[in-house]
């Protein structure tokens, strides 16, 4: 696992293809000046920008990890986008997301991920469900597995719904915050190798690597509903929750190896 400084493109959208009206983000997949197709979430989508931060943080500390993840590319929406859109809920949502949004790049062809039908191996489904506990991920269940099947492989996708303490910040500084919804994790039945995972991802999450992740979220993505004073007071927070959770992984994987004690 190469462990650099992570980077995002930013590519300006130029074409809305057609909306994705699973939950109540209505993403959409859209086309970019780089001629690709990109699954794109919304600022003025319900959750607002919070939801992109969860995402970006989400998806590059996968990536970091050797997890696969689309690339994410930061989408610039001109003020005009939108405009000859005929939908009117579609168009309000255009018009309150002008300047950085987030994309994903599309997976053509992906199909949803059966667990009925696609077995897991222990180190890969320890890694995914290590890494949901760090970030607190309640969207990866039998439900909702928010994972694709694409050229054989397994991708992540829709981190949106992690690090939900962000959303009232309370009680964010406690690094032993219980995670109980990992019960309910699709992967928990195979993850038997959280011991080997948390050592290894020890050594690639460094202070660094967290600290540069953190300092890709956009400026005015931040201070929105949140109590600090400045940005950087707010990429604090964040770096200081994710480097304390780590260095306190023990806790949240004795949690994990519980929950799934339970199950088998």
């Amino acid at each position: 696992m190469q462990n650099k400084s992570p980077e995002l493109r930013t590519v300006n959208v130029t074409r809305y293809v057609t909306p994705l009206r699973e939950g109540g983000s209505m993403p959409a997949i859209a086309e970019a000046d780089d001629g690709f197709l990109y699954v794109l979430k919304f600022r003025g989508a319900g959750q607002g920008t919070k939801a992109l931060i969860a995402e970006l943080i989400g998806g590059e500390l996968a990536r970091a990890l050797g997890l696969p993840v689309p690339e994410l590319v930061f989408a610039e929406l001109d003020p005009a986008f939108g405009r000859t859109e005929p939908d009117e809920e579609i168009q309000d949502l255009l018009r309150a997301s002008h300047g950085l949004n987030l994309g994903l790049h599309y997976l053509s062809g992906a199909i949803t991920f059966d667990p009925a039908v696609t077995k897991v191996e222990a180190e890969l489904a320890s890694r995914i469900v290590w890494l949901d506990c760090l970030l607190m991920n309640v969207d990866r269940t039998a439900r909702n597995t928010n994972m694709l099947q694409w050229h054989k492989e397994l991708w992540l996708i829709d981190h949106g719904a992690s690090l939900y303490f962000h959303h009232a910040w309370q009680n964010w500084e406690n690094p032993e915050r219980p995670f109980t919804y990992v019960k309910d994790h699709v992967l928990l039945p195979q993850a038997s190798e959280l011991d080997t995972t948390d050592a290894t991802f020890h050594a690639i999450l460094t202070d660094d690597l967290i600290q540069s992740i953190v300092a890709l979220i956009p400026a005015d993505w931040l201070l929105r509903d949140a109590p600090f004073a400045t940005v950087e007071e707010h990429r604090t927070a964040y770096v200081r929750f994710l480097t304390s959770r780590i260095a306190h992984s023990a806790f949240f994987v004795k949690e994990a190896q519980h929950a799934r004690a339970t199950l088998i």
